[in-house]
């Protein structure tokens, strides 16, 4: 049987260390605030912010809620951001993926400054993570590296194998590794002998964006299995990448969908939003 890694467990103990940070702080006369900007209303986009809202509350992070039809220009989302940009009450920005068709995404994550950038898009924020300087790390990685550390899964010297190649998750995921020490394999979609590779991780991270794709025939025996991916299963149900009844009594431990991953990541992102008051403010 393999260790559950729970997700919404590591992540309230990460919410509640920073609701205690946070009172702190505020009885010294500091308060945190975090802008979220929303263009449209796109209903997952919606749920996510919701979300981000609801923890800000938790913790004690003033939250700042920017509303803006489907239909506002790209020069008055980027005027917002100057705006909150040289707002010094305001240290974390963040602007909610994906962005109405004629908006530039890439400008648009650019335009905020790198010291607000708390969900560690800025191509600032990138590169110092790739020469292990200062700088903010994309909320699911980190939120991963804090699963493992958390339930005592050590990464120095293991074979740590990344299925997936994006900015946001697999490049990040790959490199925080590496600062762990770990050996780092990526695997993608042209990858050749995907099965012999993933067979060979000590520890699979799996974001790869189909649901169910890996099966226990791809997995070690006593492999620590990350799922990173959410789907809608055939009867509506959750699922992840990974084909969780089939590959959990082959692993040592892996992460479950819903409650694995995926609520790492907004207990991450409010652990940012602290750090850059801490750090900038």
């Amino acid at each position: 049987m393999a260790k559950i890694i729970d997700g919404k467990h590591i992540s309230q103990e990460i919410k509640d260390e920073l609701k205690q940070e946070v009172a702190a702080l505020k009885a010294s006369g500091r308060e945190c605030a975090l802008a979220v900007i929303q263009v449209g209303n796109d209903p997952a986009s919606s749920v996510y912010v919701r979300n981000k809202k609801k923890a800000c509350e938790y913790i004690g992070i003033r939250s700042l809620s920017y509303e803006l039809d489907e239909n506002t220009s790209e020069d008055e989302l980027l005027a917002l951001i100057d705006k909150l940009n040289a707002d010094p009450s305001v240290h974390g920005i963040l602007c909610q993926l994906p962005l109405p068709k004629h908006m530039d995404e890439d400008k648009v994550i650019k335009r905020i400054s790198p010291e607000k950038d708390v969900d560690g898009f800025h191509p600032q924020n990138v590169g110092a993570l790739v020469i292990g300087q200062q700088g903010f790390v994309s909320c699911t990685p980190a939120g991963i590296i804090q699963l493992l550390k958390r339930s005592n899964i050590q990464m120095e010297g293991k074979h740590c194998v990344v299925i997936g190649r994006s900015n946001i998750v697999g490049k990040p995921m790959a490199l925080l590794m590496l600062r762990e020490n770990a050996t780092v394999t990526i695997c993608h979609s042209r990858t050749r002998n995907l099965k012999e590779l993933c067979k060979e991780a000590d520890i699979l991270i799996v974001a790869i964006g189909k649901p169910q794709f890996i099966t226990a025939d791809y997995v070690k025996e006593g492999a620590v299995v990350i799922d990173v991916g959410i789907h809608r299963d055939e009867n509506n149900k959750l699922c992840g990448d990974v084909k969780y009844d089939e590959v959990e009594p082959v692993a040592s431990a892996i992460t479950p969908v819903p409650g694995g991953v995926g609520p790492m990541t907004i207990a991450m992102l409010m652990h940012n939003c602290v750090e850059a008051m801490k750090m900038y403010s």
